[in-house]
């Protein structure tokens, strides 16, 4: 597996869970967002873990991702200030542990898990030792219930609304889903877009760039311009706000392309500074990364390189 997931895994062993409070926001009269604390996680300075989304009314509680296990009592205690229902439905947007580490602890509250087939076959594998706390890697209720592979979206009928769970080809990971509340105009896409720092791909766990762009085109097909778009990390936003996000990658990806049809070797490509004229609009892109692995922007121009050079 590549550095970068080296340097999540690391960093998620030195977070001080206790000191992570979990803010709460309204997007629609039944849809929320919980959010971590900035400046605790080490690997998420700008909000410490996945962001939650939450669907409430008389059917129970659908959740969206539930963030590092220690943190579960926290959630439920956001929750329950939000609705007293039962949490019927947890929905994995990938299997990272900062999104999946408190799957056992909501299945045992009785919310039963859905997820992609490739999302449950990564949870299934073990977990690098320095995930710590954050995550069980052996606990059999962490595992979705319901999984589902590429096609149409799987769909929910819950609390006056229709839930589209929309599985993504190979992006962040290779098990993305993308949640979309389409009565609320809500939707929960995932870590394929994250606006602290540049993109993060997986290719440990099966994502790919051309996988980002393509979610990238789903998304700006899928939503209209007051559709609230929700990241896993980062600042929600709307569709406008991805447009220069897909042009950053495309024109990375294209000066990448040509440094290697140059003969050019990856020390050389890092040095070429090729996100300079996107780092001042980038917050987080040229912060250290924890561990010593780098910076955002090096890691993106990394993981770009490493998908070009394997053609």
């Amino acid at each position: 597996m590549l550095a970068a997931l080296s340097a999540s895994a690391a960093a998620a062993q030195g977070i001080p869970f206790d000191k992570i409070e979990l803010s709460t926001e309204k997007l629609a009269p039944n849809v929320y967002v919980l959010t971590g604390s900035p400046d605790v996680d080490p690997g998420h300075p700008e909000a410490a873990g996945g962001r939650i989304g939450l669907l409430v009314g008389p059917d129970g509680v659908v959740m969206v991702d539930a963030q590092y296990a220690p943190l579960s009592d926290k959630v439920l205690a956001a929750i329950r200030r939000i609705s007293p229902a039962p949490i019927r439905v947890l929905i994995d947007t990938h299997e990272h542990p900062d999104h999946t580490g408190g799957n056992p602890n909501f299945a045992r509250m009785g919310a039963m898990i859905f997820a992609r087939e490739e999302t449950r076959e990564e949870l299934l594998q073990p977990l690098p030792a320095a995930v710590g706390a954050a995550a069980s890697g052996t606990d059999p209720a962490r595992l979705p219930v319901v999984t589902y592979g590429l096609g149409n979206p799987v769909k929910l009928h819950l609390n006056g609304e229709t839930i589209d769970l929309i599985p993504l080809k190979a992006a962040h990971t290779g098990g993305d889903t993308m949640v979309r509340f389409e009565t609320a105009n809500v939707i929960m896409i995932g870590d394929f877009y994250r606006n602290y720092g540049y993109p993060f791909i997986d290719p440990g766990n099966g994502g790919s760039l051309q996988g980002v762009l393509d979610a990238v085109d789903l998304t700006m097909t899928l939503a209209g311009p007051d559709t609230v778009l929700v990241p896993g990390h980062g600042s929600i936003i709307r569709r406008s706000d991805l447009v220069p996000y897909r042009a950053m990658i495309l024109d990375v990806r294209g000066k990448v392309q040509a440094m290697i049809g140059q003969g050019k070797t990856l020390p050389e490509i890092l040095a070429a500074k090729l996100t300079a004229p996107y780092d001042a609009k980038v917050p987080g892109g040229l912060a250290p990364l924890p561990a010593g692995f780098g910076n955002s922007a090096d890691r993106f121009v990394s993981l770009v390189y490493a998908g070009l050079a394997k053609r």
